[in-house]
């Protein structure tokens, strides 16, 4: 008896992290998250040479090739999104009043809320943005190249344009909703 009760005890533990972590409730605030964390990383690149791609000689001692602007390369769109969702790990859901947000975590160690609940939160975001990325990488990427991605409209672009996670009158806060009030997406 006193088994069948742990193992109750353990499947109800299991199913609650289990409810936790199946899904993000608010899938506008985690995606205006994963949108600071790209837009962090279009802040902080660094200039860079056009990418020679002129490896052959003709039979004039030429050299012949392509000359590509870093700003419309794969390899640009590539190290922009490259460990997005890696990075994604280093936040959590924080109550804030009333409410939940997202935050970057600077120190698991000094954080003040249950540590296995936070930790279980940022595993939910980063694979949110895998499923965010796999979904909108292909749309993401060519306006990426074509430059209407820029520095304080990354989430306007992924979240409302794109991703369609959050509406375009709410100011970024509110998930899409049909008429029934469930979840477009």
């Amino acid at each position: 008896m006193a088994n069948f009760n742990m193992n109750s005890v353990l499947l109800i533990t299991i199913s609650i992290f289990a409810a936790a972590a199946y899904g993000i409730d608010d899938k506008c605030a985690a995606c205006n998250a994963i949108a600071m964390e790209l837009e962090r990383g279009l802040s902080n690149e660094k200039p860079r040479n056009h990418l020679d791609m002129r490896h052959r000689l003709d039979s004039k001692g030429q050299r012949q090739g392509k000359l590509i602007d870093y700003r419309v390369s794969e390899l640009r769109v590539v190290e922009l999104l490259d460990g997005l969702c890696e990075n994604m790990q280093d936040y959590t859901l924080e109550k804030v009043d009333s409410s939940r947000q997202w935050i970057k975590v600077k120190d698991w160690d000094n954080l003040k809320t249950n540590k296995q609940e936070a930790r279980a939160y940022s595993k939910d975001i980063s694979s949110f943005c895998g499923r965010l990325l796999e979904e909108t990488e292909d749309e993401l990427s060519e306006r990426i190249k074509k430059g209407s991605v820029n520095a304080g409209e990354v989430s306007r672009v992924l979240c409302q344009d794109i991703g369609r996670y959050c509406s375009q009158t709410s100011g970024n806060r509110e998930t899409m909703e049909d008429e029934t009030g469930n979840e477009e997406l």
